[in-house]
């Protein structure tokens, strides 16, 4: 059926509606989330704004705010809010961006200590004016949350610090996070549309060099899907990403954020993620998120729970089996 025709089909099949002489996919039901109007959203809105903190779920304008922020849970964007990358899917703004923030990390150890957080997602923009990438930011950060909120499980979504990432892995590694995140985002064959500032071995090297550094150390790294992958690209994703040590893969459907940036290539059914979780689990990731509205840290700290305990069980049957 083209794709200039308006239809109406069944759950595995989103509707095509005309806009402007356009064909535009209409999201199904699964992907449809009530606006955030509760009080803790209200509330931690204010927080952020009085700290002079960004976070990532209002810059990506991610589904799952209300859900998130109800919760009191919250990922903060590091390094200001203007990147020096213009990703065909981010909504974050791209520009020249201010000079870093002293305070930030204090500020972002205040929104640890306010909320009472026992875990927290530490993200950034892509920093390639700085001369570490912004690695010594991330550093101060996780410094900063030991000192003021020991409790608080640290979890970092970073950037690939192009041409300057074994120096910056270093240097976020020996400060001990909890949990590393990198997003590969796509299948291989996408990135020059799809993310042409970033290259995806270099990804995977990163993730790599994480583990070498320190075994102990989460690693975690999530793709979209819906941009016009194959399945059997995706499948061969896990391998790389098993190759390269990682525990943790999450998937998530892609949703265009502005008119501006790359279309929605399909609506994946509930039915393919679960698909995708099995053969994940299958090639032997300790943990594996694969749902339409499953984005990087979305429930990140009941994660981190499930986490360490896959790992344990994962050490006990070796133990058992004498590895």
């Amino acid at each position: 059926m083209s794709r200039s025709k308006v239809y109406v089909g069944d759950m595995n099949k989103p509707e095509l509606l005309s806009a402007g002489g356009r064909p535009v996919l209409r999201k199904p039901e699964w992907l449809r989330v009530k606006a955030p109007t509760s009080q803790e959203v209200a509330e931690t809105r204010q927080l952020m704004r009085r700290l002079k903190l960004h976070t990532v779920c209002e810059e990506a304008a991610c589904p799952n705010l209300g859900e998130c922020w109800k919760q009191k849970h919250a990922t903060v964007m590091i390094l200001g809010d203007t990147c020096t990358r213009a990703c065909a899917f981010c909504n974050v703004k791209t520009g020249m961006p201010r000079p870093v923030d002293p305070l930030e990390p204090a500020h972002v150890a205040e929104v640890a200590v306010e909320m009472g957080l026992e875990h927290i997602v530490i993200t950034s923009v892509d920093r390639d004016d700085l001369p570490d990438g912004g690695a010594t930011q991330f550093v101060r950060v996780i410094e900063e949350l030991r000192k003021r909120a020991p409790n608080t499980t640290i979890e970092i979504l970073t950037p690939d610090f192009r041409n300057k990432m074994q120096a910056a892995v270093e240097r976020i590694v020996a400060a001990r996070p909890d949990v590393y995140n990198h997003n590969l985002e796509t299948v291989p064959r996408l990135y020059p549309t799809v993310r042409p500032g970033a290259r995806y071995y270099h990804s995977l090297r990163l993730l790599e060099t994480v583990k070498k550094l320190d075994p102990s150390i989460f690693t975690k790294s999530g793709i979209m899907v819906g941009l016009g992958e194959e399945r059997l690209e995706v499948h061969q994703v896990m391998d790389d990403m098993r190759s390269a040590d990682i525990d943790f893969l999450t998937i998530g459907q892609y949703l265009q954020p502005t008119p501006k940036h790359i279309k929605v290539d399909r609506f994946v059914t509930p039915q393919e993620f679960n698909a995708y979780a099995s053969m994940a689990k299958a090639k032997g990731f300790l943990l594996v998120s694969s749902s339409p509205l499953t984005r990087s840290s979305y429930h990140a700290g009941a994660d981190f729970a499930r986490l360490k305990a896959a790992r344990l069980k994962k050490l006990e049957q070796e133990r058992s089996k004498g590895v």
